[in-house]
């Protein structure tokens, strides 16, 4: 099956590339020239009005005979989120539109199986999977923020209306060319979750241990493994290391060890906390970290989807460059 990466900022980044509706090349219906105004006559009158006829109304569209011709047009409550609606803190808010049947709810790393429409709060359409009649797989902390939170409160079989305000989606002003702007809304069915493989968080992920020592930044660490001792790296190098990291309620949001392979990178070009911490270490050594969120990505990230608050990493220094 085909995965088709919707953007978060980056689906790299609802995971990237949502496609957008054709334009409609129907060409426009000729226009009938006017009738010619038949010459006045002194006998012409104009007819009467019988009394028993009434005149009807004006047509109006009905928004439940159309969403009926066609089950992909816009809801009657595209442009605001009815009173019913629920909103989080963040202020995304949802509707079950299906209750679901399954028990189980996606996690942040989890891949998750969709179909899905979008539309602006105008009306327009501008992606759908149920269009293209293909679901789509992505994992779900590699969309926008609004789809992150979202998704991870609905069960398989559940159906919901989301209203994404433009901060959790592509912004007032995307950058990424093509991608709507301001409050979006979307109808999403959580057809599956394939659950990411984990690494079980340490018992003193909520807080440093009593033996752990603590740097005047507040920085506090744990020597796990002691290597064959050596050299420090200094701010400027670059290292080559293993790590995993979990929020402080135990959560894995990111692993190399996962991946398989090392990270590399310069050592001032990262969160303070690295550079501060992974220079206390040599070569061989693997120390866990507990950094404060002013030293991490702070206690609300601007970086969409970064982890906010404590962080724990567990390190191991593979390489100095």
């Amino acid at each position: 099956m085909k995965r088709h990466f919707l953007s978060i900022v980056t689906v790299a980044g609802l995971v990237l590339g949502a496609g957008c509706s054709k334009k409609n090349d129907t060409p426009p219906a000729e226009t009938t020239p006017p009738a010619e105004t038949a010459k006045p006559t002194e006998t012409t009158k104009p007819p009467e009005a019988k009394e028993d006829a009434v005149t009807p109304p004006p047509a109006k569209a009905d928004a439940a005979e159309a969403n009926a011709e066609d089950p992909l047009a816009a809801p009657d409550d595209v442009a605001a989120p009815p009173a019913d609606a629920e909103k989080t803190a963040t202020g995304l808010a949802s509707k079950v539109l299906t209750p679901g049947t399954g028990t189980e709810h996606p996690a942040k790393r989890d891949t998750v199986k969709v179909h899905y429409t979008g539309w602006t709060k105008d009306g327009k359409r501008f992606d759908s999977s149920v269009a293209r009649g293909e679901p789509t797989e992505f994992p779900l902390n590699a969309v926008i923020p609004g789809w992150t939170e979202g998704l991870q409160l609905m069960v398989v079989g559940e159906k919901r209306r989301f209203w994404i305000p433009a901060n959790l989606a592509y912004g007032e002003t995307p950058r990424r060319p093509g991608a709507p702007s301001g409050q979006l809304t979307f109808d999403v069915e959580l057809l599956g979750i394939e659950k990411a493989p984990t690494i079980p968080a340490p018992e003193d992920v909520a807080a440093a241990p009593a033996d752990a020592t603590k740097t005047e930044s507040g920085l506090s660490y744990k020597v796990l493994t002691k290597g064959e001792g050596g050299d420090h790296p200094k701010a400027t190098d670059r290292v080559t290391v293993h790590y995993s990291g979990w929020t402080t309620d135990g959560e894995l949001f990111d692993s190399s060890v996962l991946r398989g392979s090392p990270a590399t990178f310069p050592l001032n070009g990262v969160i303070p906390g690295w550079t501060e911490g992974v220079q206390l270490m040599s070569v061989g050594d693997k120390f866990r970290f507990w950094i404060p969120g002013n030293m991490a990505y702070g206690d609300t990230p601007k970086r969409p989807g970064a982890p906010a608050g404590t962080l724990v990493f567990d390190v191991e220094l593979i390489k100095i460059n």
